[in-house]
């Protein structure tokens, strides 16, 4: 045996735990609701349909992007993981940048909201706020700033609506659903290799049986991603970050985000799951949102597509598959470092912000 270990007993080690465990219990009865609380960033809002509600992010300053910005998140998570604390928030960022930024918070969908599909978000929700946006700013068109479920929420209001977008930004977005399947198995996307997996009419029974889907289910399947890094974040990580505040605040904001998982309303759920990640309808120019066919050439306005090649929850290959399809011919991509989420929270967001501001205000 190694001097290394011969120098520590097991009774030194209990002792060590001991000590960290009692460091993270007396750290954890000293939090407040008020240390982690979420989306911070002065906003005012603005306008509201339904449980959906348009925020204007409200930090003043000179504006380097003449025109709005309108920022659609995903329906799975709320959008307050773009305004994680003051040092780890993207709309922050973009805002300090020079971005006028208002953000629709598709809130917690009621049983009422069942039967909402993408036609109803986005001929009714975006397109309403979009207007308000137009009248409030008196302008003809917004840029338009998608991020995953949202920026295909937002592939489809550009679609159809390109004459109200100036811009289109897309962040870690899946376009083509089954790009991944040329991957090894290991590199695949487990939501779409899950889905694959299924029929129509398994997702058929799901949704109507439940009705909206809850949160809770889709806060399971983004922990069997990684499966590892869930079992051991209660116990080993939150050991380690519990001997720091600092740390381990960070550490409850995001579980405090992630706790607030929405339900997902029904038949958008049914077309996400048939229509995308089974049949893969949109990149083979398949869809149809209410009674119009969704056509990825009509976007004719400058488009910019980022995504990385590390995200476990959309592969990469899936958001390159847009310059393919698209119809304009100022198409630019970019490739950037960290996770699907991660991206969104990094404390060094410097690259990401110039990427995005410099891009929109060149245009």
């Amino acid at each position: 045996m190694s001097n290394a270990f011969a120098q520590i007993s097991p009774f030194a080690e209990l002792s060590q735990f001991s000590e960290r465990a009692a460091k993270a219990s007396s750290l954890l009865a000293q939090v407040h609701d008020e240390d982690v609380r979420l989306a911070q960033t002065p906003r005012e809002e603005i306008a509201r349909i339904g449980g959906r509600v348009l925020y204007r992010i409200a930090l003043e300053g000179p504006r380097r992007v003449a025109t709005p910005v309108f920022v659609v998140y995903a329906l799975v998570g709320r959008w307050t993981i773009l305004d994680l604390q003051e040092d780890r928030s993207f709309v922050r960022n973009l805002a300090e940048a020079g971005c006028e930024l208002y953000v629709l918070d598709w809130g917690h969908p009621t049983p009422a909201d069942r039967y909402d599909d993408f036609s109803d978000l986005v001929n009714i929700y975006m397109d309403g706020f979009v207007d308000v946006i137009r009248k409030r700013e008196q302008v003809d068109k917004v840029n338009l700033l998608g991020i995953c479920q949202g920026g295909v929420m937002s592939l489809l209001y550009a679609a159809l609506h390109q004459d109200k977008v100036r811009n289109l930004v897309t962040l870690v977005t899946p376009v083509d659903f089954h790009a991944d399947q040329a991957q090894e198995r290991l590199e695949q996307g487990f939501m779409n290799v899950w889905m694959r997996g299924l029929t129509h009419e398994d997702v058929d029974r799901l949704i109507d049986a439940m009705g909206n889907i809850p949160g809770e289910i889709g806060g399971a399947m983004f922990s069997m991603m990684t499966p590892f890094r869930s079992l051991a974040k209660y116990n080993l990580t939150l050991l380690d970050v519990g001997q720091d505040r600092e740390k381990f605040l960070n550490f409850l904001r995001m579980e405090k985000w992630l706790a607030d998982r929405p339900a997902h309303p029904g038949e958008a759920a049914r077309q996400w799951l048939k229509d995308l990640y089974q049949d893969n309808k949109l990149v083979k120019g398949e869809l149809v949102v209410g009674d119009q066919k969704v056509e990825l050439k009509n976007l004719t306005m400058p488009v910019l597509n980022i995504f990385s090649e590390t995200d476990h929850i959309i592969p990469a290959p899936s958001s390159r598959a847009l310059r393919k399809v698209v119809g304009t011919k100022d198409y630019s991509e970019s490739s950037v470092k960290g996770g699907h989420i991660g991206i969104l929270v990094a404390r060094s967001q410097e690259k990401l912000r110039e990427e995005i501001a410099g891009w929109l205000a060149a245009r």
